[in-house]
């Protein structure tokens, strides 16, 4: 106890420091802590060992309570998100500045490697304990943190903070350097809290619906089953692969070039099927088909088993460093990939409820924030005029393409004009387009043809992002944010092409990315000032939900709204879609 104090006493007068925790798990909602580690000046390490016993457990962590709810402070940690929410548990909020060097990594190299082992072989050219060494590989004989001997765990978790607080120091300089520093310290770092907040909260999930939703969704599968055999003309197992193939492509001849993979067997995967769509009727069931299996499996059967015993919701976990564009990912249960283009895949939004009665669910959507944006970096007056009035951006599109006046364009013109606005964004070509809207290719051609014949600016930005990535190695968002393009200039024309896809893309998803987390710290921090007891539960994509107590509904629209719109200032307006309900389906 009098070491503990003369830690506590250290630390409480640091400018900085790195701290870690070992704990008994992967889950901060299910996890214990073992040790928490400290580190405030080079090469030396403290550890605290925390007693198995849950009181003295609490007492111990209790503790420190003050020195990491010191605002003054900087905390350093590695995937500090993590270590935070294990505090949490304890009852202890981490305040102040955060300096994450996995983030940190992460904006100075998307698409590597961004854990500790790694860094610290890279950077500080050394190799550190591997874990497992301590419990042992993963399965079923790996043991917990707890039942290892305190002296190699002390070692450990010392080394663990110690070269955390090394690797601080190194990446640090280099944020500046490559002019990520703001991006890092205005919007990643302040969102961390933020993430920490919404997966601590989490999100009550309605089972029955989803038992109920369950039970239908077999039936339609066994339906599909029969109709698939039916026009087979044999039983075989539609989940084999190998037995499909053979049904399709021997038996039925829907494709005389059918591919084989590897193993000599037909390749009966997504894309190989929807390019054969119209061939036989039965393509389309099996689409059909593996679809709802998925949702079954992924979803409807899955989100129950995640509901934590203890708090009787479900606590999806954000990742900040995954992506290349700067959007969040989510697991457990991955929430960017719910199907929702399709009716049965809405569905599982049903099962999104709010924490009870006196609540409701809240969500919030950027409209068409992609084409908006584009809109801006393009400066192509046309799109900006017709954003600046609040037109509908697809039929404008569809009349100019087809020179028509804006009265005459049918609902097939709006839908094509739509999936090219889409389309454009990502690079799509006339054979992309064509396939995705099941015309020929030369009509295809037309449409991106006057597409950019209508908006020659969008043309321009686009021959522009490929320029800047050939020049300078990266393309970049309105924040800064990088994504460094290395086969811009090879000479495979697939993989030169995807890199030209990406520099065009990027930027604007990025931008996105950046948008929406600023909007979420803004919102986060509104709502703390006004002591609000409704909470932020899911990001999605291009939107936010909340859990909103019913009299305090007025006040959160007005806040997400006005936060939403005004996250930056962009040459269009951006607007926002809310509504409530009693699900996330009613309430989109």
């Amino acid at each position: 106890e009098m070491q503990r104090a003369s830690l506590r006493a250290e630390l409480s007068v640091q400018k900085e420091f790195c701290f870690d925790t070992e704990t008994t798990g992967l889950d901060p909602h299910s996890a214990e802590l073992v040790c928490i580690s400290f580190s405030y000046r080079l090469h030396e390490a403290y550890c605290v060992l925390i007693p198995p016993e849950r009181n003295a457990a609490q007492k111990v962590v209790a503790e420190f309570r003050e020195v990491f709810g010191d605002p003054s402070i900087l905390k350093t940690g590695q995937n500090i998100k993590y270590d935070m929410l294990m505090l949490r548990q304890y009852g202890v909020e981490v305040k102040g500045p955060l300096f994450d060097t996995m983030l940190a990594h992460y904006l100075l190299q998307p698409e590597w490697k961004h854990n500790l082992d790694y860094l610290c072989e890279t950077y500080l050219g050394y190799r550190k304990i591997p874990t497992e060494n301590l419990i042992g590989p993963r399965g079923r004989q790996q043991i917990t943190m707890r039942s290892v001997d305190p002296r190699k765990l002390m070692d450990y978790a010392c080394e663990d903070a110690d070269l955390t607080f090394q690797l601080k120091q190194f990446l640090d300089p280099l944020l500046g350097q490559n002019k990520v520093d703001q991006l890092f310290h205005e919007l990643e770092m302040p969102l961390v809290p933020v993430l920490t907040d919404m997966e601590y909260t989490g999100v009550r999930i309605d089972t029955r619906a989803l038992n109920d939703y369950a039970g239908e969704l077999r039936g339609q599968i066994i339906a599909l089953e029969e109709e698939i055999i039916a026009l087979a003309g044999e039983e075989f197992n539609i989940s084999s692969p190998k037995q499909l193939g053979d049904i399709l492509f021997e038996k039925l001849k829907i494709d005389p070039n059918a591919k084989k993979t590897k193993t000599g067997q037909y390749s009966t995967n997504e894309e190989v099927l929807v390019q054969l769509r119209d061939r036989h009727p039965m393509v389309e069931k099996i689409l059909d088909y593996r679809g709802l299996k998925k949702l079954l499996n992924t979803y409807v059967e899955i989100l129950p088993t995640l509901i934590n015993a203890r708090t009787g919701k479900i606590h999806t976990s954000y990742n900040q460093a995954v992506t290349a564009t700067g959007r969040l990912s989510s697991n457990n249960p991955n929430l960017q990939n719910i199907p929702i283009r399709d009716e049965n895949g809405r569905e599982i939004r049903r099962a999104f409820i709010p924490s009870d009665e006196n609540h409701l669910f809240l969500s919030a959507d950027y409209s068409q924030i992609e084409l908006r944006i584009m809109a801006a970096l393009s400066e192509d007056p046309q799109m900006i005029e017709a954003f600046a009035h609040h037109q509908d951006i697809h039929a404008l599109t569809a009349a100019k393409i087809y020179k028509i006046p804006v009265e005459e364009v049918t609902s097939d013109m709006r839908r094509k004009a739509k999936t090219a606005n889409f389309g454009i964004i990502y690079g799509i070509s006339a054979f992309g387009l064509s396939q995705r809207l099941n015309i020929p290719r030369s009509e295809a051609k037309e449409l991106i043809d006057g597409y950019f014949g209508s908006f020659p600016r969008v043309k321009e930005y686009m021959d522009l992002s490929i320029e800047m990535a050939r020049k300078e190695g990266f393309v970049q968002t309105i924040m800064g944010r990088r994504r460094y393009l290395t086969d811009i200039n090879s000479n495979n024309q697939v993989v030169r092409g995807m890199a030209e896809r990406n520099a065009i893309n990027t930027p604007i998803q990025g931008s996105a990315a950046d948008i929406i987390k600023a909007a979420m710290i803004n919102i986060h921090r509104e709502f703390r000032k006004h002591g609000l007891h409704s909470r932020m539960v899911l990001q999605v994509h291009d939107e936010l939900n909340f859990d909103v107590l019913k009299p305090e509904l007025d006040l959160v629209e007005q806040i997400v709204r006005k936060e939403m719109e005004t996250a930056v200032s962009l040459k269009v307006p951006l607007t926002v879609e809310i509504k409530a309900a009693g699900n996330w389906l009613d309430a989109h």
